[in-house]
C-alpha cells in the first residue's frame, strides 16, 4: 500500500481479512495457534514456515498493528512492544553489546536516563549525555567504540528541536546509528527515517492511542536491524504487546491524522495565549516563532505539535498553585490524550534524575507541562487562568 498516502495507511494499511469478511478488525486474544501436524510445527519453530507460533512474538491483531505503523513511517519492519520503555530496552538490548557507547541527548525522558544509568550500565554500556541543539557536544563525545546516538525531538517538556539532517550525517560519517523517538509528533507530523534516522522509537500509549486506554511501544527501521536484533530479543525475554492493546492501537491509528491536526491548533492558540499572560516567564512550543529552533521545526516538522511548556513567574509553590486551580484539566503525568493534562515536570516525570541533571536539562521548579487536548481551547485557556489570575 505504500502509494497511498498517510490519511489512508492509517485507516487501511497492514490488515489481513479473515475468511468471516470483517470490516472492523478482529482481536485474537489466544496464547498459541493449533499446527496441521507436528512436522508443520517443526517447521514454525525453526523458522522454515511463516506463520503464527505462540503469542509471545506473533500475534495477528499484533502484526496488523506493526505493519500499519511501518507502512506510515516509511519503515519495512516494526516491533510491537509492552510499553514505550520496553521499545526503548528491547532496541539497545538487540543491538549493542558490552562495551559499547551510546552519545544520547540529555534531554531524553527521566527514565529513560534511568534505565542508561541504573541497568543498562550493568551490561558494560556506556552512555554519554550531550546538548539535544548542539552538534558539537555530539561530534566532541565520539569515540572508536560509539556505536548509536539517541534522542527524542521534540524533547518531553521543554519541546526542543533536534537537527536531524545534521546530526544523521555525523552517525553517518562515524558508522554510528541514529534512533529517534517520534512518540511526540507521530509519523503525521515528522517522519524521522526520511530525514537520515535508522530506527524511530514510539510509546504507543501516548498520541497512537490518543484516548489513554493502553500501554504499549514500538520499534520501526529496517528489516536487517529490527527482525533479528530487536524482534530476537522481544521473542525471548518476552515484553510483548498484548493483542487488545494492539488493537486499541490499531483503532487509534485511524483517527490519528486527525486528531494530530486537531491538537496542534489548540495546542498552537494556548501557546500564544500563554506568552502574552503576565503570570508566564516563559513559553516553550515549537510553533511559536520565539522557540529557539522554529525554523528548524518548520523544515522538518509539518506542525508545532500538541506539547506545550511554561514557566510560572514565581517557584514550585506557585507552579503547583496553578496546577490545583485547575478544574476542568487531568492532573496526571500521561500524554498525547483527547484530555488535556498537565503535571510537574520536576517532581513527576523526572523526579528520579538528580537536581544537578535536572538543571543541565531545563527542567525548573516553576515548569508546567501541558498535553493540550481536544477540548474546547476557550475551556482550557479559562480553567488555567483560575490559577494564573491568581498570581498577578
Amino acid at each position: 500500500m505504500q502509494e497511498f498516502d498517510i490519511e489512508t495507511l492509517a485507516v487501511r494499511a497492514g490488515y489481513d481479512q479473515t475468511p468471516e469478511q470483517e470490516n472492523s478488525e478482529a482481536i485474537f486474544p489466544t496464547s498459541s495457534f493449533r499446527y496441521e501436524s507436528a512436522a508443520q510445527a517443526a517447521a514454525r519453530f525453526s523458522g522454515e514456515e511463516k506463520g503464527n507460533i505462540y503469542s509471545r512474538f506473533t500475534n495477528p491483531t499484533v502484526r496488523a498493528f506493526e505493519r500499519r505503523l511501518a507502512l506510515m513511517e516509511g519503515g519495512e519492519s516494526c516491533v510491537g512492544t509492552a510499553s514505550g520503555m520496553s521499545a526503548i530496552l528491547s532496541t539497545f538490548m538487540g543491538l549493542c553489546e558490552a562495551g559499547d557507547h551510546v552519545i544520547s541527548s540529555q534531554s531524553v525522558f527521566g527514565t529513560t536516563k534511568v534505565l542508561f544509568n541504573k541497568y543498562l550500565a550493568k551490561f558494560g554500556l556506556e552512555v554519554t549525555f550531550v546538548s539535544q541543539t548542539d552538534v558539537s557536544e555530539w561530534k566532541a563525545a565520539i569515540k572508536p567504540n560509539t556505536k548509536a546516538f539517541f534522542l527524542e525531538t521534540p524533547s518531553n517538556p521543554l519541546t526542543e528541536i533536534a537537527d536531524l539532517a545534521e546530526i544523521s550525517a555525523l552517525a553517518k560519517a562515524n558508522d554510528c546509528l541514529l534512533i529517534v523517538d517520534n512518540c511526540f509528533c507521530t509519523p503525521i507530523l515528522q517522519r524521522p527515517l526520511e530525514q537520515g534516522a535508522d530506527i524511530v522509537i514510539h510509546s504507543a500509549t501516548k498520541f497512537l492511542d490518543g484516548q489513554g486506554r493502553g500501554i504499549g511501544g514500538a520499534v520501526v527501521g529496517s528489516a536487517e536491524l529490527i527482525e533479528e536484533p530487536v524482534r530476537g530479543f522481544m521473542r525471548t525475554a518476552g515484553p510483548s504487546m498484548s493483542p487488545f492493546n494492539a488493537w486499541i492501537f490499531l483503532k487509534g491509528l485511524e483517527t490519528l491524522p486527525v486528531r494530530m491536526a486537531a491538537h496542534c491548533k489548540n495546542a498552537a492558540q494556548l501557546a500564544e495565549w500563554l506568552s502574552e499572560h503576565p503570570a508566564v516567564e516563559k513559553v516553550f512550543y515549537p510553533g511559536l516563532e520565539s522557540h529557539p529552533q522554529y525554523e528548524l521545526a518548520l523544515k522538518q516538522q509539518d506542525a508545532g505539535g500538541g506539547l506545550v511548556s511554561f514557566r510560572i513567574k514565581g517557584d514550585q509553590k506557585d507552579a503547583w498553585s496553578v496546577i490545583d486551580a485547575t478544574q476542568m484539566l487531568s492532573i496526571t503525568a500521561n500524554l498525547g490524550d483527547v484530555k488535556t493534562s498537565i503535571t510537574h515536570p520536576a517532581t513527576t516525570t523526572h523526579c528520579r534524575v538528580s537536581p544537578e541533571d535536572r538543571l543541565k536539562a531545563g527542567i525548573t521548579d516553576n515548569l508546567v507541562r501541558v498535553s493540550v487536548g481536544l477540548e474546547s481551547i476557550e475551556d482550557i485557556k479559562k480553567d488555567l487562568a483560575k490559577g494564573l489570575d491568581a498570581l498577578i
